[in-house]
């Protein structure tokens, strides 16, 4: 019963920034994490970013320093902005949601194309 919709992707040039919103609604528990990853054509998805409901960050060492992830709990949202912007930041970004406890699953958004021009 959880849908994630992602918002915020679009074509930017390199050096630019975007700002990914991704909203949760449905079956939810507090004790979750979300996060953002994305792959590229010809790419197995990786890892972004994501942070815990007690907003420990994990990034992945390619963004770190250049994107920010964050989230409100009141909103069920979770937010990722990217600055500095590279072509090889080009992908399509998925919203996850992992619900920890009571039961632990994996949510996923449908993606939102992201595209840095050189």
């Amino acid at each position: 019963q959880v849908q994630l919709v992602e918002s915020g992707g679009g074509l930017v040039q390199a050096g630019g920034s975007l700002r990914l919103s991704c909203a949760a609604s449905g079956r939810l528990f507090s004790i979750n994490s979300m996060g953002w990853y994305r792959q590229a054509p010809g790419k197995q998805r990786e890892l972004v970013a994501t942070i815990t409901s007690g907003t420990s960050t994990n990034y992945a060492d390619s963004v770190k320093g250049r994107f920010t992830i964050s989230r409100d709990n009141a909103k069920n949202t979770v937010y990722l902005q990217m600055n500095s912007l590279k072509p090889e930041d080009t992908a399509v970004y998925y919203c996850n949601l992992r619900n920890e406890y009571p039961e632990f699953r994996d949510y996923w958004g449908q993606g939102t194309q992201v595209t840095v021009s050189s």
